[in-house]
């Protein structure tokens, strides 16, 4: 999917026993959960409208892509 020698931010979110990795890649804004695209993975528009939230309110939204 994506070579180990680009360079990539990450960040890492824990809840009890549930562990979430992120990371950000240089790219043209596309969002992958579980190996699915955001719109195969949530139904809801309104669920896709918050997880871009922080991505356009930092005017990244184009700049990354998120693999979570």
């Amino acid at each position: 999917m994506y070579e180990s020698k680009v360079k990539y931010y990450y960040g890492t979110g824990r809840r009890k026993h549930s562990v979430a990795r992120v990371r950000l890649y240089p790219g043209n804004g596309s969002i992958t959960i579980n190996g699915r695209s955001i719109d195969e993975y949530f139904g809801l528009d309104t669920l896709k409208l918050i997880v871009r939230q922080p991505l356009v309110a930092t005017e990244t939204a184009d700049k990354f892509d998120v693999l979570v």
